[in-house]
């Protein structure tokens, strides 16, 4: 059997495996993979939160005793991440079968490595078809290869300026993307609290199930708890659950997240109960590693995959929660396009040194690059340290600088964490 790592190789020098968007290719070749499973299918997108949503989702879901499918991207440190049951993530030569069968079925169809991917992990779910589908989309919605698979509960954690190249310059070209995951009448959640008109209006026209954040459902913090709410089915008055420990990924963005999946499964309760002792349990227990992820030790090392301004202004809100420390190093690395300009702006004022990393692959830049367009965001020279070819390098030079009580922020990307 061949291995993971050369299937993988192959995908990514096979000509044209770049991001290409377009849903027929991928339908054609779903439909030669055979019968879908009977599961529930809930797909999560939107610009930030879509990877804590999965994960509150995918934990809350086991702690009552369902199996779960879950399909996330990208992964961290290995391809394996993308692809989970019951919380396990498949080995290689499950995932080699599923590449492989794919492969038979596209015949001469052109796919992209995501696209392939995607499908792989739809062949390892229709082998072992379990309770409930989880299917994180890669980008925007409409065009995604997640969406060839019709999500009985659709959540859009956020929409913001992000990919603009493929999903449009203005949010409400993005936002109509995003909506482009709602199925006419199912359940259609926007965690957005300003959710674009064009969202709003297309759901209209596919009369879908519309959810809107401090409309139908939302969340109220309690100290060190929090209550989420919702409108009721029977519409008379707002159903309440209070005194929920915060879930355990760190951040003030997550109560979103967290309310994002609550609704979900309350609109969800009649084909797939679940309890108040799992929701509990899920939320305390969910982990998501590259989120607000902080490591033990000293100087404490806070890894977040922030790559865009909106899931930077949460970065450096999130810093400013955790108290006080002498001094903030970032080891910051970012792909070429992304707005590295408005990361910056949204976090300077949490950072005192920066040393900037060098990212491999064509997108990724260099640090002399990175370096620049901090001097652009107005970043002083004496605040930029050196410049490294990588961000272990960065991360080894920022440990030996800064003092124990200092702490270090890894951000940019997730190929920077």
């Amino acid at each position: 059997m061949e291995a993971l790592a050369n299937w993988l190789e192959r995908l990514e020098k096979r000509p044209g495996a770049a991001i290409r968007l377009g849903l027929d290719r991928v339908a054609a070749v779903k439909a030669r993979l055979g019968p879908d499973p009977d599961s529930i299918i809930i797909t999560v997108g939107g610009t930030n939160g879509k990877g804590s949503t999965c994960a509150m989702l995918e934990a809350i879901l086991l702690a009552d005793g369902y199996s779960v499918g879950c399909f996330t991207s990208p992964h961290l440190l290995r391809y394996n991440e993308r692809v989970r049951v019951n919380g396990v993530e498949v080995d290689d030569p499950t995932l080699v079968v599923a590449l492989d069968r794919v492969e038979r079925a596209r015949d001469d169809i052109h796919l992209t490595y995501f696209e392939q991917g995607a499908l792989a992990a739809w062949a390892v779910f229709c082998e072992k078809r379990p309770d409930v589908i989880i299917l994180e989309v890669g980008m925007g919605g409409r065009l995604d290869a997640v969406n060839v698979m019709d999500a009985d509960c659709a959540i859009v954690t956020s929409v913001a300026m992000d990919h603009m190249d493929y999903l449009g310059e203005t949010l409400e070209a993005i936002a109509f993307e995003k909506a482009g995951i709602y199925r006419s009448g199912r359940v259609a959640i926007c965690g957005a609290p300003t959710p674009p008109q064009s969202l709003i209006d297309h759901t209209a026209s596919i009369d879908a199930r519309l959810q809107l954040m401090g409309r139908d459902f939302g969340f109220r913090r309690e100290n060190l708890q929090w209550e989420f709410w919702c409108v009721s089915s029977a519409q008379d008055k707002p159903l309440r659950r209070g005194g929920l420990a915060w879930p355990a990924l760190r951040g003030g963005n997550q109560l979103a997240n967290a309310s994002c999946v609550l609704v979900a499964l309350e609109r969800l309760r009649e084909r797939l109960p679940v309890s108040m002792q799992a929701i509990r349990q899920g939320l305390m227990l969910v982990s998501l590693a590259g989120r607000f992820q902080v490591l033990p030790g000293q100087p404490a090392v806070v890894l977040d995959v922030a790559h865009n301004p909106e899931a930077a202004t949460a970065l450096s809100e999130n810093l400013f929660g955790m108290g006080y420390f002498p001094e903030t190093w970032a080891v910051f690395g970012m792909l070429a396009d992304k707005d590295v300009k408005a990361v910056v702006e949204a976090v300077k004022g949490r950072i005192d040194h920066w040393v900037p990393a060098t990212l491999p692959g064509s997108r990724g830049l260099d640090a002399s690059a990175v370096a620049n367009f901090l001097r652009a965001a107005g970043v002083e020279d004496a605040r930029i340290e050196r410049e490294f070819d990588s961000p272990a390098m960065a991360l080894n030079y920022a440990r030996e600088n800064a003092s124990t009580d200092d702490r270090i922020v890894v951000f940019g990307s997730f190929l920077t964490v």
